[in-house]
Formats: structure tokens, sequence, C-alpha cells
């Protein structure tokens, strides 16, 4: 074990536990009610809402498997990079005018506003329970990047004694996210991205020093891997996989409810838009994340000793932990594992309120008891909040993370499945409610029937048309899909004149781009 960095893991690990407990007291709200346990009150600045998606968004999951995918599939894992340019100006030109309909008519959740929009509990229901679905895994998947950190520590991770770290981790996480709800990972989240921010700048100036710098990084990088395999008379090769995963993980980031949730407690639709003017600094951070992989190509750690039985017990997700242990300082090497620990924790906790939100707004008030007072509501969303966590590390205990892995493609094919109804109906009703649930519905199973066609080993589907072959990220496939039944059921529902009633509650007076109140009366 190596002790200095456990003690570093541990004391910051302490240090952001009594912020989590604190945290109930900052801003102080009535945290009795919903929109101030699972919104932090709607009152978080530019800087904190900055941090906090930066918490949300740049998980552990994606420190540890983002280079891995670097290291093991070459230039394919920098798609990583224009994903991260796309997600921002999608989220520029679409939340300020969510956040504006939600704060006008106190929606909580996203499937809030769909029900308001097209009048159809079906639809809501719908949404809020594939946003259920796809958070599971992927809240998953952040203990696979915790258990890495502390494996690398000295841990042995295997075995039910293995499970026990883990376990205490997401304990004291439930305990802290059910007394301070939202404020508990926004507060954490400014600590984790410093941590991500010192371990990520250290790292790009000390090892390409000791590896001779980037010229020689990417010279030993194998041939075949530093550019992606080019279209030809037969098929789209890489490139149609490169695109369509960028542009995929892009629309699913903004639409998995856990953005919508962080974007949701910012102070108006002006600070939405000046965080996506100030986030693209994540992207360069993300850029050297990536190159991660690369070093850990060029350093040789895969074939070290020392490391043998990490890679076989981690596979390539331990490519940047062997990286910071056989580079770094023990003290820094804490200070990384800790990053990337914490980079757990805040977007777990973010995740799991947005699906405890998600449970309580939209199943439980609109199914089963719709008579809930506010504090009903949040005091249910406290308790499906644990639910979920522990939901989380009961697929990891009971699954091979290779079934968590599983399990995220397919949430992120399920997510962006809701597209149509959620952007869409930002801007108009062009879609009939019915011919969106179909197509919702469609989109769905077509995007599952897809990676089940691949035996779960990728979500790159190929599509032939003649003799040419369209391999396409599965979720693009199923949305085109989705979108053409939706359109043709509308079509439909319009020619036959059984349109759905309009939407009265959405006529409201215009939204100011603060969300006060212009005296032009139209349709939001």
């Amino acid at each position: 074990m190596n002790l200095t960095a456990t003690l570093v893991f541990v004391v910051l690990f302490v240090f952001v536990t009594v912020l989590g407990f604190l945290a109930s007291g900052w801003r102080k709200g009535n945290l009795d009610e919903l929109h101030e346990w699972g919104l932090g009150g709607r009152q978080f600045g530019t800087l904190v809402t900055w941090f906090l998606l930066g918490g949300d968004l740049f998980t552990a999951f994606t420190v540890v498997a983002i280079p891995a995918l670097a290291f093991g599939a070459g230039a394919m894992g920098m798609f990583a990079i224009p994903f991260c340019i796309m997600t921002f100006p999608f989220i520029f030109m679409v939340f300020p005018r969510l956040w504006n309909i939600a704060r006008r008519h106190g929606y909580v959740t996203v499937a809030d506003f769909v029900h308001a929009r097209y009048r159809s509990k079906t639809l809501a229901l719908v949404v809020a329970v594939t946003g259920i679905l796809a958070l599971m895994p992927y809240i998953a998947l952040q203990l696979v990047g915790l258990e890495v950190a502390i494996g690398a520590l000295g841990f042995d991770t295997t075995g039910a004694a293995g499970d026990i770290p883990l376990g205490v981790a997401f304990a004291i996480l439930a305990a802290y996210t059910y007394k301070s709800g939202l404020r508990a990972p926004a507060m954490i989240a400014i600590v984790k991205d410093l941590l991500i921010y010192v371990t990520v700048i250290a790292a790009a100036i000390i090892i390409p020093s000791k590896l001779g710098g980037f010229a020689h990084i990417f010279a030993a990088i194998p041939a075949p891997k530093r550019l992606l395999h080019a279209a030809d008379a037969t098929s789209l090769n890489d490139y149609g996989v490169y695109v369509s995963i960028a542009l995929g993980s892009a629309m699913a980031t903004v639409l998995y409810p856990h953005a919508a949730t962080a974007l949701l407690s910012s102070k108006s639709g002006n600070t939405v838009r000046r965080n996506m003017a100030l986030l693209p600094i994540y992207t360069l951070l993300l850029g050297f994340i990536t190159l991660l992989g690369y070093m850990a190509v060029a350093s040789g750690v895969r074939g070290m000793p020392e490391y043998a039985k990490f890679f076989a017990a981690y596979g390539n997700n331990f490519a940047v932990p062997a990286l910071f242990l056989h580079f770094f300082p023990s003290w820094l090497a804490g200070l990384a594992f800790a990053a990337i620990g914490i980079g757990a924790l805040v977007p777990a906790a973010i995740m799991s309120i947005a699906a405890a939100n998600l449970y309580t707004r939209n199943v439980h008030l609109a199914i089963i008891n719709p008579h809930m007072t506010g504090r009903d509501q949040t005091q249910l969303s406290k308790l499906v909040a644990v639910f979920v966590k522990i939901g989380a590390v009961a697929i990891i205990f009971g699954l091979p993370v290779s079934y968590a892995v599983d399990l995220q493609l397919l949430g992120g094919i399920w997510i962006i499945q809701t597209l149509p109804t959620v952007v869409f109906g930002l801007f108009g009703r062009t879609f009939d409610a019915r011919g969106l649930l179909v197509g919702l519905l469609t989109g769905l199973v077509s995007g599952t029937w897809m990676v089940a066609q691949l035996h779960f080993k990728t979500s790159v589907y190929p599509l032939h048309f003649g003799g040419y072959i369209v391999p396409l990220y599965s979720a693009i496939w199923a949305l085109a899909l989705n979108i053409v039944v939706a359109g043709a059921l509308t079509l439909l529902a319009k020619v036959s004149g059984l349109v759905s009633p309009g939407d009265l509650s959405l006529t409201a007076e215009s939204l100011s781009e603060d969300g006060s109140a212009n005296h032009t009366m139209e349709s939001v």
C-alpha cells in the first residue's frame, strides 16, 4: 500500500465529506421544499454553476475511460474533443429557454415541461422513466472510477472485503446528499474541479518532460492508431463512427437529467449563457486528459510487471492510474486519485438527485399520489435518492464491470430518443404527442435491438446501402427512425383531424432574457 498517497486521499475525502454536511447551511433555504433541496433554490451564479456543470459533465469515468479509449484505440479516442465543442453551443441554444419556462411555471424536471407542453401524462412518464433507467448505469460507472482509484492505492478491491471501501464511500455520499441536497455536490464540485486541474496541469508538465517531449509521445503511437481509417469505395469506415459518436455523445450529454438539474439550478437564463461561453475551458482540459492515454502508450506502463495484476483486473482503465503511480511523487499521486474519487461522488450525487426528482414529480405525484404536499415530495425525493445509490452499488457488486459498461452504452442510446420531445417542444408544437410517444418507443426498441444484435460489444451499427457500408452510432440510426415515425404519425393525425389539444399552460407572457415578463402575449 502507498501510505503517503493513501493519507492524502483520505484527508481530502474527509474534507469534502465535511463540506457536504456543512453545505446544508450554505445559501440558506427551506430544504423541505423540492426546488430548494433538489435545485439549490435556483440561485447559483455564474461561478458556482460553472464548477457544478464541470463536476457534473466531467466525471471520474471521463478521467479514467476517455484516456483508456485513446490508450487502446488511438485516434478514435479523440472524439471527445469535437463532442465537447458541440455540446456547449447546443446548451447555449436550448437551455436558457428551458430555464425561463421552468422558472416561470415552477418546473423541477424536464418531464414537468413535457407534461405541460403536450398535455400527456403518458409521454411525460415515458420520458421520466427513460431518464431514470439511463442514469442508473451512469451512476454505477462512477463507482468503477472510484474502485480503480482505491485499487491503485494498494487496496484489494476483489471479493466481499474489497467492496467495503466503495460501500462506505457511497453511504457517506448518501448521507450528505440526503441532508444538503444539490448544495452538497455544488460546494464539493469546486474542490473536485480544482483538484482535476492541478492533476492534469501537473501531468502535462511532468510526464512529457520525462518521456522526451510530445514529439516522442506521438511517435510512440503505432501507425494504424495515429489516424482514423479513412472512407473508401466500400465503407465510411472510421469517419462515420467518429462523427456520429461525437454528435451522439453531445446530444446525450445535454439530455441526461443531471445536466438539466445542474442548469436549472442557475439563477437566470443569462447565467446559463455565460457558462456556455466559459465552459470551453473544459474542452482544453479534456484534450489534455485524452492525451494521457497517448502518454501511457509511450511510457510502456502496460508491460511493467508491477502493474500487471492491475491491468488484469481493470483492463485499459488502469492506464491513467499506472501513469500517475509511475511518474508522480506519492503525495501528488494521492491528490490525483482523490481527484478521481471525488470526481465520482459529485456527478453521482447530482445524478441520484435528478433521478429522485423525476420519480417524485413524474411518476409518484403524477400517477400514484397527486395530493402530495411540497414537503411530502421533498421527503420522498430524499428517500428515492438513497435507493438510487443503493441500486447503482448493486449493479456494480452484482454484475461484472463489462455489464455496467454495456448498460451505459444503452443509456446513451435511450436518452437521445427524448430529443424530439424535449428540444423540438421548446420551439413549438410541430409534433403531435401520440406521434412523439410512438416515435420515442420505436427509438428505444430499435436502439436496444441494434446493440443486442452486436452482442453488446459495441454501439456502432453498420447499415448496408447497396454495396456501401455506413457504420454509425446506433443512437443516431434509432433517432432518425424515431423522428420519421413521429413525423409520419403527426401528419396522419393532422390529415385525420385528430390533433391533440393546444398547449394552454405554456401560453403566457413572453419571457425576457433574465426570466422576467414582458407585456407581449405569445405562446412560449
